[in-house]
């Protein structure tokens, strides 16, 4: 029941009422108020101070100095009209200056909330432009950073975010003192208004990054057409972007013109993964490659030949043509491991009697592109220690994949192009997302519906669901007859909690798995967020992929040196020159010391670029990493070094591997041979060439890239 309104109720109605008049009205209600208390706490002071005047007219007088006083309308004397008048003057001039206090204050809080926004427009020369926002964007920047060291260095970033928590999130991840300057601005990258707020018409770089939205190679593609249109048609700085499904690849790269490189995110993470299935310790080395920490790839010029003045050391005639396997040992400090033809595709790992242009340049690997000055160094080859050159044999494999995503077919596409005639690859999938899979990309009835991604007389797949949060469902399966296995995380937006979860699950589940039975499982996953790297459980031979680090590692590359656009578009293609970790004793013998020179020269004659070794160092034995567990700070106890010095000598183990850059084929392009086969191996030749087959008369090999 309702109640009548009361007195309280009635007078509070009537002041609001009255304050939501107008202005004036407020203002009256101050004066009102300020006078109401301050007056008669004046007449308090007055009647209770002993020296207060003793008539009345004399303390009414005394309270207006007072009130006067305490309102800063200073002290009226004189005829009553001049007091009022005065107290008029005070008030307006309180009024006015109260005003223009109000105003500026205003605009100064306007102002500043706008600069929050990051609306003010960037001024600035060569500095680096990042569109968009996404995990991504934390390698990138500090790859950038890592790129400029020691240069000024200036990052404005673009994205629809907060400007406070985007500052905040990249210092956190780059530290204090980073000797870099973040420049953030909030607002679409779609929009050309907004875009010129980053000022890329003078930037050195441009970045465009995809988001996690569903949508987000269509904002690529429209945030590519806003910076044409910023732009224009002359000549601009390199802008390099990356988009997720391959359909939008032709629609970005006619977006961004002769002056843009697209990079395909999906398929350059499911080629990374196969090919660190093949042998563990491929994506540190690529890692390793692709950062600016270490070594990376160079443009040099070809050195000049100073034995054709002379004639040759040994006596002979010098040959008129220069071959790459002569330029294979020139330098002390970087691996020679291709050849840039002036307007044509760079040739990764060529043949070595490929005849080297006189306008050529040479792609190498080294630190800082210190390449320093042309040494020779064949004196310190020792022919005695190179090993005999056998065949290796890689025969059909088993190949488990656990979980399943966006790029799930992605990668068993490229695994099918890896493997031999008659392997194996089981699926199992989720239950929560096995319903969610599309004909076409799912399996059904055991087997891909999709022909175009398996050819089922070289890769037959099968295909299963369980709830992989359980040990359960993979207790039926024989893991260890398996030559690899590889985890898949759900796609962002799909499922409850974060996808990594049920990634590091699995981990923990297989690493469990792996200290019952005391035998080492090779296994492969795929994170979404870089932060859960330390938190993965991993076994000896595990390795971690990170999604979308790999193309952050290269976009930073390419936007660094734009030259090298075409050399990394070969390493990455579906077929071609790539990265291979092989035991040393297929180059030198096992036990004695000789020099990295040595093994340059011994994979040189198998066809291949060698460009650094791995090692085990000394420690508790390898299978169980040093370490019960396998979690956090697990020592493995693998040592990467990329780029040594030719001259530096080392005694070989049999357990060490050597890093190479070869050219796939069916059977380098393999998985290790199986171990679970009772039959044995297929034997197959390697695509090695050795001093027979360097005799090839085809002077310069010519390769497309995909």
């Amino acid at each position: 029941m309702l109640r009548d309104p009361s007195l309280r109720d009635r007078v509070r109605y009537r002041f609001d009422t009255t304050l939501a008049r107008s202005t004036g009205m407020l203002v009256g209600w101050l004066v009102l108020s300020c006078l109401t208390v301050v007056v008669p706490v004046s007449a308090l002071v007055v009647w209770t101070d002993p020296a207060s005047p003793r008539s009345l007219s004399g303390r009414l007088l005394a309270v207006g100095r007072t009130s006067a006083e305490t309102l800063r309308l200073g002290a009226p004397s004189g005829a009553p009209v001049r007091v009022v008048l005065s107290l008029v003057l005070g008030l307006v001039a309180l009024l006015c200056v109260s005003t223009l206090v109000g105003v500026i204050t205003t605009g100064l809080g306007e102002r500043l909330a706008e600069l929050r926004r990051g609306r003010s427009t960037v001024l600035e020369q060569e500095h680096a432009v990042v569109l968009g926002w996404s995990d991504q964007v934390f390698t990138v920047v500090g790859e950038l950073v890592a790129a400029r060291a020691g240069r000024r260095c200036v990052i404005a970033v673009l994205a629809d975010r907060d400007v406070t928590e985007m500052e905040e999130a990249l210092t956190a991840s780059l530290g204090r003192g980073c000797g870099v300057r973040l420049v953030c601005r909030s607002g679409s990258s779609t929009s050309v208004d907004t875009l010129a707020l980053v000022t890329p018409r003078t930037a050195g770089s441009v970045l465009v990054l995809p988001s996690d939205a569903p949508d987000a190679d269509s904002e690529v593609v429209r945030t590519l057409l806003a910076l044409r249109a910023v732009l224009g048609e002359e000549p601009g700085p390199p802008v390099v972007a990356a988009v997720r499904d391959r359909r939008h690849l032709p629609a970005a790269r006619l977006a961004a013109g002769v002056r843009g490189t697209i990079v395909e995110t999906d398929a350059t993470a499911a080629r990374l993964l196969v090919h660190s299935a093949r042998r563990s310790g491929v994506g540190e080395v690529l890692r390793d490659l692709l950062d600016f920490a270490g070594a990376e790839f160079h443009l040099v010029d070809v050195p000049p030949d100073d034995r054709r003045a002379d004639g040759r050391a040994d006596g002979r005639q010098a040959s008129p043509e220069r071959c790459f396997g002569d330029l294979s040992l020139c330098f002390e400090r970087a691996s020679v491991v291709g050849l840039l033809p002036p307007g044509g595709p760079p040739l990764l790992n060529p043949p070595a009697r490929t005849v080297v242009g006189p306008e050529d340049r040479l792609v190498v690997i080294a630190h800082d592109c210190a390449a320093g000055e042309p040494v020779d160094c064949r004196a310190h080859v020792d022919r005695t220690a190179v090993a005999v050159a056998r065949p290796e044999y890689a025969g059909p494999v088993r190949v488990l994949l656990l979980g399943w995503n966006r790029r799930a077919p992605l990668l068993v596409q490229a695994l099918r192009h890896g493997v031999v005639p008659g392997s194996v690859l089981d699926v199992v999938v989720d239950d929560a997302v096995a319903g969610d899979v599309a004909v076409g990309d799912v399996v059904t009835d055991g087997a891909l519906a999709d022909d175009a991604l398996v050819d089922g007389t070289r890769l037959t797949v099968t295909c299963r669901s369980g709830d992989l949060l359980h040990p359960e469902s993979l207790d039926d399966l024989d893991l260890f007859g398996y030559d690899s296995v590889i985890v898949l995380g759900a796609d962002a937006g799909t499922g409850l909690g974060h996808p990594d979860d049920r990634v590091l699950v699995t981990l923990l589940t297989l690493r469990s798995m792996e200290l019952r039975s005391g035998r080492t499982l090779p296994v492969v996953a795929e994170l979404g967020d870089h932060h859960n790297r330390a938190l993965a459980p991993l076994g000896p031979a595990s390795d971690l992929v990170v999604q979308g680090e790999l193309t952050g590692l290269l976009m930073a590359q390419i936007a660094h040196n734009p030259h090298l656009a075409s050399v990394f578009s070969e390493l990455f293609a579906a077929h071609g020159a790539s990265i291979h970790l092989r035991p040393a004793g297929h180059y030198v013998t096992p036990g004695n010391e000789t020099s990295f020179a040595t093994v340059v020269a011994a994979a040189l004659d198998r066809g291949e670029c060698a460009i650094g070794y791995r090692y085990r160092r000394p420690g508790p034995d390898a299978r169980t990493g040093g370490s019960g567990t396998g979690g956090v700070g697990t020592d493995r106890r693998h040592e990467l070094r990329l780029n040594p010095a030719k001259y530096e000598r080392r005694v070989w183990d049999a357990r060490d591997e050597v890093v190479v850059l070869a050219t796939d084929t069916a059977a380098s392009d393999a998985l290790p041979g199986p171990r679970h086969d009772p039959a044995g191996p297929v034997p197959t030749m390697p695509h090695a060439r050795d001093g027979n087959s360097n005799s090839d008369s085809t002077p310069r090999r010519q390769r497309g890239t995909e």
